[in-house]
Formats: C-alpha cells, sequence, structure tokens
C-alpha cells in the first residue's frame, strides 16, 4: 500500500460504492479516508460501513481513516397547493409563518430565527441558489421579498441567507445522536456543517472530547470572517466549494481556495478541498481536461487531502474516479514545477523545539538526500509538524496507536505504519530502519532521519533528530 504521492484521497461511500469489495477496490485504487455522509445514512448503515472498512483495512493490513460527515441544519420553504409556482423577476413574494400551502404570492417558512435574524436588504437564496429574494420588509409573520432571479419553486427547496447571522447552533437533535454513533464506532473525524462561528467548534470539541478529530466545514460567509479564529480551534477543515459558490460570488471562491491552504499551512492543521472535483466522472468514465486542471491546482498548492463526493458514493465509476485522481495527483506532484511552489508557500516554524526540529528534519533530509524522514508519534502532533514543512522526502509516522494511525492517514505525505513502542534508543534506530526497509522506502546504505520525543511515549515532545544507515538485514546504525 506504498502511495506515489503525498496528497491523500477522501472518497465519499454510498449506494454505488458500499459493498466491502467496493470498498476494497477504492482503498487499492487509492483512497485514504472514506467519508459517511449522515444526511443519507442511518445508524444501522453507519454501522455497518464502519465494519467494513474495518475489515478491509485488516485485509490490506493499511490503516484507513473514516469521517463522518454531520448533516446540520437544513432550511426549507414548506409546500404548494399545486407541488410548485413561477416566479417572476421584480414580483413581490412573501414567507410567512401561515403553515398553510403556498401560492404565486407566499409560501411557508417554518424557521422562527430567520424572522428574527433578517434584515431589509438582506437576500435569500433558493434552491442552490437558482432563486434570489431580496427583502423589503421583515416583521415577525412574514418576510416580503422582490424576486431578483426567478424560476421554478417547488416543494421544501433549500433556502440560505448569505448576509445574515443565524441564531442557530450547527448541532440539531439528528446531529447530536448521529455524532453520538459515530463516537460509538470509533471514526476517526467528524465533519462539522454550517458553522458559522468559533463557539460552533467548540460546542462540538466538548462532545468529542478529543475522541476524534474535528472537522471544519467551511461552506457559508460567516465563517469565512472568523476564519482564523474558526481553523485555530479545528483539528482540520474543509473547504466545501458547492456551498461557498452558492452564497459567495463565484469568481471569489478560487481566491478563498487558496488563501485557505496557505492558512492551513501556516497553522499545521489538514485541509481537504471538496466538491466537484470530477463531477462529470459520475456518468463518464473520463473527466473532462477543466476538472484535471481542477484537482491539479489542488494538488499544486498543496492541499492535504482532495475529495470526491457523488462521483464515488453514487456514480457508475467510483473505481475509475479514485483511480484518475491518484494518476493526476502523481503527475503534478512530479512536475519539474512542484517543489518550488511547494516551497513558495513555506511558513516559518512555530518558535517550539518541535517545530524547530521538523524544520531542520526537512533541511537536513534533502540536503543529504535521506530516503526517508522517520518520525515516531504517539498523538500525532509529530507527523502533523513533519508534513507541514512538506518535505520532497517521504515521511513514515510510526505509533503503537492504531486511532492515531487512521486520524492521520489524511494528513499529505504521511505513510502510516503501527509498531510496537520502541524499548530504547537503539530499538527506536533499529525498527525505524527496519520499516523504511521493509515498507520499501530504503535500501541498504541508504540514510535516514528519525524524529521522536525523549523519554518516549511522552506525546507532543520532538526533541530529537538522529541520522541512521540502514544495513544489509535492515537494521539500523546511527
Amino acid at each position: 500500500m506504498k502511495r506515489l504521492r503525498r496528497v491523500k484521497i477522501l472518497a465519499t461511500l454510498g449506494p454505488a460504492s458500499d459493498s466491502e469489495d467496493m470498498i476494497a477496490k477504492l482503498a487499492e485504487a487509492g483512497a485514504d479516508v472514506f467519508r459517511i455522509n449522515m444526511s443519507h445514512a442511518s445508524h444501522e448503515v453507519l454501522a455497518a460501513l464502519v465494519g467494513r472498512i474495518r475489515r478491509v483495512e485488516e485485509t490490506l493490513n493499511h490503516p484507513l481513516g473514516i469521517l463522518v460527515d454531520l448533516q446540520g441544519p437544513k432550511i426549507r420553504v414548506g409546500t404548494f397547493a399545486d407541488g410548485s409556482v413561477e416566479l417572476q423577476n421584480e414580483q413581490s413574494f412573501h414567507l410567512d409563518t401561515n403553515p398553510q400551502d403556498g401560492d404565486e404570492t407566499r409560501v411557508h417558512l417554518p424557521h422562527p430565527e430567520i424572522f428574527e435574524a433578517l434584515k431589509s436588504g438582506d437576500r435569500l437564496l433558493l434552491d442552490d441558489g437558482r432563486i434570489q429574494l431580496r427583502a423589503t420588509k421583515v416583521t415577525p409573520e412574514a418576510i416580503t421579498c422582490e424576486v431578483v432571479h426567478g424560476g421554478t419553486l417547488s416543494n421544501r427547496k433549500g433556502v440560505s441567507v448569505p448576509d445574515t447571522l443565524l441564531p442557530l447552533s450547527a448541532l440539531t437533535k439528528k446531529d447530536r445522536a448521529d455524532l453520538s454513533a459515530a463516537l460509538k464506532h470509533e471514526a476517526d473525524w467528524v465533519a462539522l456543517s454550517f458553522v458559522q462561528r468559533p463557539e460552533d467548534i467548540i460546542e462540538v470539541r466538548k462532545i468529542v472530547q478529543g475522541k476524534a478529530g474535528v472537522l471544519a466545514k467551511i461552506e457559508k460567509p460567516q465563517a469565512i470572517e472568523r476564519l482564523h479564529d474558526i481553523i485555530k480551534l479545528s483539528d482540520a477543515f474543509m473547504i466545501a466549494r458547492g456551498d461557498l459558490g452558492v452564497e459567495m460570488p463565484l469568481e471569489q471562491v478560487p481566491g478563498l481556495q487558496k488563501r485557505m491552504i496557505r492558512l492551513a499551512r501556516r497553522y499545521g492543521k489538514p485541509v481537504v478541498v471538496a466538491t466537484q472535483m470530477l463531477e462529470s466522472m459520475i456518468s463518464a468514465p473520463i473527466p473532462t481536461r477543466a476538472e484535471v486542471s481542477d484537482v491539479s491546482i489542488a494538488v499544486f498548492e498543496g492541499a492535504d487531502a482532495i475529495m470526491l463526493s457523488a462521483e464515488s458514493a453514487s456514480g457508475a465509476f467510483p473505481a475509475e474516479a479514485v483511480t484518475t485522481m491518484d494518476r493526476v495527483a502523481i503527475a503534478v506532484e512530479g512536475d519539474d514545477n512542484y517543489p518550488a511552489i511547494i516551497r513558495a508557500q513555506a511558513h516559518e516554524p512555530e518558535a517550539t523545539a518541535a517545530d524547530a526540529i521538523s524544520a531542520a528534519t526537512r533541511q537536513v533530509a534533502e540536503t543529504l538526500d535521506l530516503a526517508a524522514i522517520v518520525t515516531y508519534t504517539s498523538s500525532g502532533s509529530t507527523g502533523l509538524r513533519a508534513a507541514r514543512e512538506r518535505p520532497l522526502t517521504p515521511i513514515i509516522a510510526l505509533s503503537p496507536n492504531q486511532r492515531t494511525m487512521r486520524r492521520i492517514s489524511l494528513v499529505w505525505g504521511l505513510h502510516c505504519v503501527r509498531t510496537k513502542d520502541a524499548a530504547d534508543l537503539d530499538d527506536m534506530v533499529d525498527r525505524a530502519c527496519a520499516i523504511a526497509y521493509s515498507e520499501g522506502f530504503a535500501r541498504p546504505g541508504d540514510r535516514i532521519a528519525i524524529t521522536a520525543g525523549v523519554p518516549l511515549r511522552t506525546p507532543g515532545s520532538t526533541n530529537m533528530l538522529r541520522i541512521a544507515f540502514v544495513s544489509q538485514d535492515g537494521a539500523g546504525s546511527s
């Protein structure tokens, strides 16, 4: 399972890919982490999928991460007497508290928090932005709107309010139950939808209590306004470009993507680029040139992971989509321009011994042309620091903790191997050399860099860098 690329691939499971055989095919094709979308999965489906992923993991002897994506609040209009209506530009239309079926003049909006927060002049986007309204008058009973962009509006279509900070928790009653189920089944990551403010992350962290990584989905303009604080509080984050593109001008999304990937490097947090990366492969065996370019940009920018949604969940070619993404990533990382672009985005290390050691390790490894960097990591923090430096030298992350290995399988460049804890420093060197050799990264006579925390088994205490030779039998000498 040695990958030929550093960026990771996150594949969503669904009707097209939820069998054990297909999960195995996706993992062999290149999927490193599997996403379970709780907008469509019951607790029974969640349990079954986790079991299948873990059996595939055991068969392949390679850690596979599991990300459970919480649905978040869903704001929708009510129903219409005829099932749908046609809204014309510049007409007046009302959203109100009346539960009766709607018509061409009004519809029920069963969300009192919108009536409380919306102001005159704010926009309302319906049906994924296909219809745009602008509020002209707001009362506790009704929102009077002018139709800016009309169209057909049917039953229970979604509503977005990009100009308004809603007094809503990112966790609904359903999300709390789903989160409890995810923790029960030992999910490695939980993704939080509808993040508007740092307090949303704090609320989830209190429940999770370190049992899983908390990944914030950046999909609302309000989150962009508090981006630094949200990233600092999260263990990772996702650039949910589809929802961002609905609530913000489309032309701003590419720049935001670049900005957020650079912030991820700055704070040492994994970042996932998501939505419509290979959209045409839902129904076609090959992607468009524009989609290949889109994937390439995310890889060139140094994203930790790139994600497939419907392409792997419900598309006709799930394995082919993963294979295509794998091939594109390998080609980009082999491009002559890749090292210079990745290096240009580097940030100064934090003023800690662990970060200084990680930065020095990258420089030593590249200067001496070492075969690999081997990092011992108990909690995953040492692996994250090594990946933040984006070395051209392969990184092997070793830990006795299987859950740590699964969680950091999302992180750029980390080849994760579970191993027993080293007994002492000599055992640590021998074990590192033997694994670098057996995993195909080093040959006899090669040198590797080893980083760890001393005393051993102390989380977050990276303070040692050692160079070791790989001997003929795969053992090491320093």
